[in-house]
């Protein structure tokens, strides 16, 4: 049985849908925290049961039997985050999983400046020490990221926001399937992966150049000073502690935290990945 988490949430259900096409329905099995939401999955015939990391008991039942355990990263940061996935881990170890895999990043680090990857670097410190073989996917930066940075600038002709830097954009369609590749045995890891990413790091400035192409509008790429833009999202009802998260976000950027990137993820996938102008074209039709 292969157990996954969130298997409702944008990554997780994502995954699962890879994993039905490469092992039968009955030896995969989501943990989610409202087994309602999964009910389409219960009738193609994969187990369904309540998973909660944020109560440790609830997942022994979701977890019981299980070979492997994907544990996909929490939104959550911090001691919560810590907490939740250290929970999901011992959980796993305890139904005996004879692996655990992990949703890391590929800019995980202790002295990151953006506030998950000390998180991500907790978890597969754990896991290291926890004596489960396991593997944690370094995944890329979500390229779904780069819509929610644009603000208004396909109205008004500037993308404003902090100095940045290159990052390695990936798909989520893309680090779903190999995780799937990987949990059905077709391609294997122990320890933390190398870089699962798109060949490509782009910054903002690129991003620009790409909505330009795909739209036939200039789009010019504006640099904000941090504290202006911080302040903007102030005025814009964004709570203090998240504007501090995101700002983290750009400077780790232009620290080069993100712009590693490495061939594995288009070996696993036999393919190229999906680039970033794909994820903004796709984004720009159905905003229409």
């Amino acid at each position: 049985m292969i157990v996954i988490t969130g298997g409702t949430g944008k990554l997780g259900s994502a995954i699962v849908e890879q994993l039905l096409r490469r092992v039968p329905a009955g030896q995969i099995g989501v943990s989610v925290r409202d087994p309602e939401r999964a009910g389409v999955l219960a009738g193609r015939g994969v187990r369904v049961r309540r998973g909660d990391f944020a109560d440790p008991g609830s997942l022994a039942e979701a977890f019981a039997g299980a070979s492997q355990v994907l544990v996909v990263s929490t939104d959550s940061t911090g001691e919560t985050a810590v907490a939740h996935h250290l929970a999901a881990f011992e959980a796993a170890r305890a139904a005996g999983a004879g692996r655990v895999l992990y949703t890391s990043h590929q800019g995980v680090a202790e002295d990151s400046v953006f506030a998950p990857m000390p998180d991500h670097a907790a978890a597969e410190r754990h896991l290291a020490s926890a004596g489960t073989p396991f593997t944690a996917l370094r995944n890329g930066f979500y390229a779904s990221t780069v819509p929610l940075l644009l603000g208004r600038a396909l109205e008004t002709g500037e993308l404003v926001a902090p100095a940045d830097g290159p990052v390695s954009w990936t798909a989520h369609a893309d680090l779903a399937e190999a995780a799937a590749i990987i949990l059905a045995g077709e391609g294997g890891f122990d320890g933390p992966t190398p870089p699962l990413t798109a060949p490509a790091a782009l910054d903002l400035g690129d991003v620009a150049g790409i909505l330009t192409e795909l739209t036939g509008r200039t789009v010019r790429r504006v640099v904000a000073g941090d504290d202006e833009w911080v302040s903007a999202l102030a005025g814009q009802g964004v709570p203090a502690a998240q504007a501090g998260m995101l700002l983290g976000m750009f400077r780790a950027a232009r620290r080069g935290e993100f712009a590693t990137t490495a061939p594995d993820l288009e070996t696993l996938l036999g393919r190229p990945a999906t680039p970033l102008r794909a994820v903004l074209r796709d984004h720009l039709e159905q905003a229409v």
